[in-house]
């Protein structure tokens, strides 16, 4: 994923604007910001709605106006390669070639050392913590009221 947000940070750098007065190094906090939404995108990325539009919120303000358009197209496509790449990753293993291991943790407050099931963040024992994917056409077929016939009086 380094490389994906290198390669962000590389064709946004030239349209950083460089602000004098605040003492903020803009390309640090381009290349910082970068960094951290890929990071999320591996470690939390399910629950990572929008990446490519949540970097470009906290990115917008050091590039002017006229370039907006062509940086958050610039990071909707790097962020797009991204995750096609991580659906394209063995799901054994995490980005750091170790075993994935299960995100609950023990009554004693330690990490839970087994291993998730297949597409799962969590393991048997703590399946019941992981939130149910729903689509919400499903939610709201749930919620109609159902059609019984009337009770006789």
């Amino acid at each position: 994923m380094y490389r994906f947000s290198r390669s962000i940070y590389r064709e946004l750098a030239p349209r950083v604007i460089e602000i004098r007065h605040t003492g903020v190094d803009s390309r640090k906090q381009v290349l910082e910001a970068c960094e951290a939404t890929m990071e999320r995108i591996v470690f939390d990325g399910r629950y990572f709605a929008r990446p490519a539009r949540s970097l470009f919120i906290e990115v917008r303000t050091h590039f002017p106006i006229g370039e907006q358009a062509k940086v958050y197209r610039v990071i909707e496509c790097n962020i797009a390669l991204a995750l096609s790449c991580l659906e394209r990753m063995p799901g054994e293993f995490g980005l750091d070639t170790m075993p994935r291991q299960c995100r609950a943790s023990t009554r004693k407050g330690t990490p839970c050392q087994r291993e998730p099931l297949p597409g799962r963040d969590y393991c048997p024992s703590h399946k019941h913590l992981e939130e149910p994917l729903t689509d919400p056409a499903e939610n709201d077929h749930a919620e109609s009221p159902v059609d019984a016939p009337p009770i006789a009086a």
